[in-house]
């Protein structure tokens, strides 16, 4: 790791990176196997950050409010393949086999211990893939190309696209547009400590 940490793949711990390391390996992670319509490929890290606008978002719509911690593991949710570096492509992961889930899950689970997450439950999960499901939908019609058909009937996406993008009113810039990685990074790592304290600031 950059941090001169040793992560093992097969044998992970949650003391095995720092929070750069982890918002470099997301920023430098993409989505769509690293195809856009755009000059640079979308980033995990800014798909991470988009998922946890739009739980939050669901929330203030339901007359509640996204819990820190319950946002930190959406902003987490897919940190394991930051320390992989690797996003694999839905239509691949049958091929991969068990062997590759058990890896993904080791490290998954390294990440809810470090963080001090607690497990989905399945009223939470519903939720939160609900989100993660938008935000594939609306990435593949406005970063990645494909028409909203496309996405109902080849991708077997169900939840309709946005329009907005939920990061523009909160960063500004050009509606879904992939950041470049040194941004994508600073915008995640900023995240994560501030919800990381509030977290903490909570459990006192």
């Amino acid at each position: 790791m950059p941090s001169e940490r040793r992560l093992d793949l097969l044998d992970p711990t949650p003391f095995d990176w720092e929070d750069s390391d982890l918002a470099l390996g997301l920023a430098r992670t993409y989505r769509w196997g690293g195809h856009t319509a755009w000059t640079l490929p979308l980033s995990v890290a800014q798909h991470s950050l988009t998922v946890m606008h739009l739980r939050a978002a669901a929330c203030k719509a339901a007359g509640t409010e996204l819990a820190p911690l319950a946002a930190l593991r959406e902003l987490l949710h897919d940190a394991e393949e930051g320390l992989l570096g690797f996003d694999c492509i839905s239509p691949l992961k049958p091929f991969l086999g068990d062997a590759f889930k058990a890896l993904t899950v080791r490290l998954e689970a390294a990440v809810f211990l470090r963080y001090g997450l607690p497990q989905w439950t399945p009223k939470e999960y519903a939720a939160h893939k609900l989100a993660d499901r938008q935000a594939a939908a609306s990435e593949a019609v406005h970063v990645a190309g494909w028409s909203a058909k496309e996405v109902l009937h080849t991708l077997k996406i169900t939840v309709p696209p946005l329009h907005e993008d939920p990061l523009q009113a909160v960063y500004g810039g050009t509606a879904w547009e992939p950041w470049p990685p040194a941004l994508a990074g600073e915008r995640f790592l900023t995240e994560l400590h501030r919800l990381t304290a509030l977290s903490d600031d909570g459990a006192r």
